[in-house]
């Protein structure tokens, strides 16, 4: 069936505005009630993480998700994409997808008025509705909220004009989901501005207050260490998000090797096969897991799932160098290809030595 194209025929379809939170909310239910996973590729979460994610959702929240690297912080984030409408009815041409029955902006506020229900419909997938950004101390307000184009005032417009505005990427993602990783290292003048917005819904470029009305959804992604710690982020920001979940490392060897053999298959390469022995896996996997506990290594950095990944890797692409050398019919990896791990572990990896220097 073809979807409406302009506002009259949105209306006879009986389209009705929905908050995003609610849209999240509707799908979450739906996915319960049939028993879908929301979060089919993460391991290891299912009675902790993937509850609580799901108890915030159905609550509406803003959420923080603290963890070391390495945690599938950030997928998990983009997992939730998922749980959005297909698509969504927009007006045709804005750049922050304004509901056509309900616009935000200035300028779609003004088409709806001249052009009522002719108003040109558009229809915005799921992922267009997701921004994310890593924070590092160069984000600037334009970066997330917007700035003056100096290209519209040069065409005619007034500073004070709200469609002098280039929106950042905040504004970009309304009616959708946003996520800022590693939130500590944004710089705190961005921070206020970034709580103004999730609080007050307006913002302030230049000297210029535009009530802005985003609906968004912010998730965000922190170290626990530099979350905690005082001065790394301010107090009413962090008042702002309404859940705070604890991501972790696998529990078990066994959810290491599943996660393993779920990013990393091995069935053949260039058409020799490739069989790898239960026991190199429980090797490879233990030996992130050994890290994980070392008192030389500093934990609160983390030793990611990644270093399991790429020795994993690593150990596969050694037994392959030795199986072409040799002319072996199979790709077969063998304790004595383990040394080769190294190159692919110790850069994982951050020392604490105290006391005299160790090599």
């Amino acid at each position: 069936m073809a979807k409406p194209t302009t506002l009259g025929e949105l209306r006879a379809a009986g389209h009705e505005p929905t908050t995003v939170r609610a849209e999240l909310r509707r799908n979450l239910r739906v996915a319960l009630a049939e028993g879908r996973p929301i979060l089919p590729t993460i391991l290891g979460y299912d009675d902790t993480v993937v509850p609580e994610v799901q108890n915030a959702i159905l609550s509406g929240h803003h959420i923080i998700l603290l963890g070391e690297r390495g945690q599938a912080k950030s997928r998990l984030i983009r997992g939730l994409v998922a749980l959005l409408d297909e698509s969504v009815p927009a007006v045709e041409g804005c750049e922050i997808h304004c509901d056509p029955m309900a616009p935000i902006c200035r300028r779609c506020r003004a088409r709806l008025d001249a052009e009522g229900d002719s108003l040109a419909v558009a229809w915005v997938g799921r992922e267009e509705r997701y921004g994310e950004k890593l924070a590092t101390p160069d984000v600037s307000m334009a970066d997330l909220i917007g700035e003056i184009d100096p290209i519209k005032v040069a065409e005619g417009r007034y500073l004070a004009d709200e469609d002098t505005i280039h929106y950042g990427l905040v504004p970009r993602s309304h009616r959708g989901i946003f996520a800022i990783n590693e939130l500590p290292d944004l710089m705190e003048k961005i921070q206020v501005g970034l709580f103004n917005l999730m609080e007050e819904r307006d913002i302030q470029i230049r000297g210029f207050k535009v009530r802005l009305p985003v609906d968004i959804v912010i998730i965000a992604s922190a170290n626990p260490e530099d979350y905690t710690s005082r001065g790394r982020i301010i107090t009413p920001l962090k008042d702002r998000f309404d859940a705070q979940i604890r991501t972790h490392y696998p529990r078990d060897v066994a959810t290491e090797i599943a996660i393993l053999d779920q990013e990393v298959p091995a069935s053949e390469r260039d058409g020799c096969p490739v069989r790898i022995p239960d026991f190199m896996k429980s090797i490879v996997a233990g030996l992130t897991f050994e890290a994980r506990s070392a008192s030389d290594i500093n934990q609160s950095s983390g030793v990611s799932v990644r270093a399991t990944l790429n020795n994993y890797e690593t150990l596969i692409a050694n037994a392959e160098r030795r199986a072409i050398v040799q002319g072996e019919p199979e790709i077969v990896p063998r304790i004595s290809d383990l040394h080769a791990v190294a190159t692919s572990m110790l850069g994982k990896l951050e020392f604490e030595y105290t006391g005299e220097e160790r090599s």
